[in-house]
This record gives structure tokens, C-alpha cells and sequence, in this order.
């Protein structure tokens, strides 16, 4: 099913893969590796293990359609979200744990907190909070439109929100009502990232621009000249690096002690010229890159080697890749498919 290119430098391998019943919409890694959350655009899921290669658990998911998943970072639970208005959570073994109601009729976004104390999921112009076991903390009700994502600033209690005109910061506290501040912007961002340090927030946007927040002085600043609009983006471990999509090629930029501003970012081409990438991905502590693509090719990288910094890379089954996921010790990179197949790799 899935083909590695034939080059003499290709260090990526399929270890294993596995079929959902369609479009691979989101994966995600439980946080020692042994579990493999996939979910399919009409809903149903399951829970691959990927050390046994054998017992999966299929889920029926959300009516509709599931949105979103992911695991807690400190304990064997799911959570997910979806078209039915609800976020569910689960255990490793497949069983229901809690079912939480929405305040519309789409649960879009969910985000744990890197704790693993709370986490956070969207529903239109609502963001509502719950702790690790399901229990109601707070609703977050003043968005002047529907958030498009959500992204917990680190080693705080800090909870951004994503909307037209702006990213909304939400300060969480155990005993009173949740302070707020605004980076205000006029456009529609799409999809955002803290820099590991939180030192800068950057979001993608519909206007084909990348905007980059410092956080502690509120400063802002724009990068322009992508082809497409940007829903891809992802920080190398030492928040120096940001990786991003809008197009057919990564393009990387220098977020050093100057900033980006006035740089001119790497551009890593291994992908069709007319294809769109759909995910980039640095490792959570390695220093390799993964990008996807609606040419179905997957390519890892190496960006700091800048004379052959392509890895490896794998064509597919010949549907988009979708989605992708590093287990959390890196080891192991799970890919889905249009599809619905799933290839997880490895990189010698």
C-alpha cells in the first residue's frame, strides 16, 4: 500500500499501518506510545495499539462527524469532539468515561492543558473549561465570533482563543472570574502556535500571512508572500524555528534574538509544485521536520544540514496525506490518509 521513494539516502521506513472507514481527520499519541487515537471524518475511531499491533478498539465516535481529538499529557484518557455538539472522554481500553454537552450544536477545537490539570474545547463563540475528570471549571462567553482555534500558553494558566479581530487571552484562576487581554488584528486567522518558551504566539491566516505576537510586550509583526492561506504551523524545541505550510514548499523562519522580521526564511521544496501541504510537524524534542501534503507524499527533514536536508520521504497509497503525529519520544511518525488508511514510520 504505501511505497518509499527510491533513494539511496532514504532513511524512512513503514513499521506498520492500519484502514479507518474514511478521511483520516486527526491523530494523536497516548503519552508513552503504546496508544494510537485516529478519527475519521464521518465519526467512527479507534484506538490502534501500537505495540501489540493487534486489539484495536473501534469506536463509534461522534454523529456527524469527529473534529478533534487528543490525549491528556499525564494520563491514558481520550478526549474528543464533534458534530453532535458534545466532547467525550475515554480510556485507553475504549470506555465512555464522561459525555459533556456543548453550547452549540459543533464541538470544533479542544486543547489540553501540558499539565494535563484541565483542558479546553470550542463550541461556536463559547469556550467552555472542565478539569482532567470531566467536572465543569468555567465558560469563556465574550468572543465577538466563532473561535477557530484554541492553544494553552506554557507552564501558565493562560488559555488562548482564536477569532476575527484578534487572539483572546483568557488567565484562569481557581477563585474568581477569568482575567482577559487582547492582541488585537484585523483579519481571519486561522490556526495558531506558542512558541515551547512562550516567548512569541504566531498564527496563520486566510490572507495568506503569518502574524507573530511577542507576549510579554504585546509587539507584533507580519510575513507575507505566501501563495495560499495557512492552517499549517509547528516550533522546533528551542522556539528559534517556525515551520509553515501555505503552499507547496516549508518555509522556515529565523525567530532568533532579531526576530524574523527582514530575514529571509529556508525554504525546504520536495513536494509536487502544485500541491498545497496540509501538515508540518517538528519533533516534540528532536530536531527533524515532517511535512504532508495533498500530493500524498510525507517528507521528513533535517532543516540545520542546508545542503540535503530531505531525509527521507514516502508517496502513499495515492490519496492526500492528512494528518500527521510524532509519538512523544519521537521515535515513531503516524501519518493518515484521505483515504483512510494510516502508515506509521520510522526514521533510521
Amino acid at each position: 500500500m504505501f511505497s518509499l521513494t527510491r533513494k539511496k539516502s532514504n532513511r524512512v521506513k513503514n513499521v506498520w499501518s492500519g484502514a479507518m472507514a474514511d478521511h483520516v481527520i486527526a491523530l494523536g499519541w497516548n503519552a508513552d506510545g503504546h496508544y494510537l487515537a485516529a478519527a475519521s471524518s464521518t465519526g467512527p475511531m479507534t484506538i490502534f495499539d501500537a505495540k501489540a499491533g493487534s486489539g484495536d478498539i473501534a469506536l463509534a465516535g461522534h454523529g456527524g462527524g469527529t473534529l478533534a481529538l487528543g490525549w491528556s499529557p499525564k494520563a491514558d484518557v481520550l478526549a474528543t469532539a464533534g458534530k453532535d455538539g458534545r466532547v467525550r472522554l475515554w480510556n485507553a481500553t475504549g470506555h465512555p468515561m464522561a459525555t459533556l454537552e456543548m453550547a452549540s450544536l459543533w464541538a470544533e477545537h479542544l486543547a489540553w492543558k501540558p499539565d494535563g490539570s484541565q483542558f479546553a474545547a470550542s463550541s461556536g463563540r463559547t469556550v467552555h473549561v472542565w478539569d482532567a475528570a470531566g467536572n465543569h471549571r468555567t465558560d469563556l462567553t465574550d468572543h465577538p465570533s466563532t473561535v477557530s482555534d484554541l492553544a494553552w500558553k506554557p507552564n501558565s494558566n493562560t488559555l488562548a482563543s482564536l477569532v476575527y479581530g484578534g487572539v483572546m487571552l483568557w488567565t484562569l484562576h481557581p477563585d474568581k472570574a477569568p482575567g482577559f487581554k487582547l492582541f488585537p488584528w484585523k483579519g481571519s486567522p486561522l490556526k495558531m502556535a506558542w512558541s515551547p518558551n512562550a516567548s512569541m504566539l504566531a498564527h496563520g491566516n486566510q490572507d495568506s500571512t503569518v502574524h507573530f505576537w511577542y507576549a510579554e510586550t504585546a509587539e507584533e509583526l507580519q510575513m507575507w508572500g505566501y501563495p495560499r492561506k495557512i492552517r499549517e504551523l509547528s516550533w522546533n524545541v528551542s522556539s528559534r524555528y517556525l515551520a509553515t505550510g501555505g503552499g507547496p514548499a516549508v518555509c522556515i523562519w529565523d525567530c532568533g534574538s532579531g526576530g524574523p522580521q527582514g530575514t529571509k526564511p529556508q525554504m525546504l521544496e520536495g513536494h509536487d509544485e502544485e500541491s498545497s501541504l496540509t501538515a508540518v510537524l517538528f519533533q516534540h524534542h528532536g530536531h527533524l521536520l515532517a511535512s504532508a501534503s495533498t500530493d500524498g507524499r510525507v517528507c521528513v527533514w533535517q532543516p540545520q544540514n542546508a545542503k540535503h536536508p530531505l531525509v527521507g520521504e514516502v508517496e502513499g497509497d495515492g490519496s492526500e496525506a492528512t494528518s500527521l503525529a510524532w509519538s512523544r519520544d519521537d521515535r515513531l511518525l503516524a501519518v493518515g490518509y484521505e483515504s483512510g488508511a494510516i502508515s506509521v514510520l520510522a526514521v533510521s
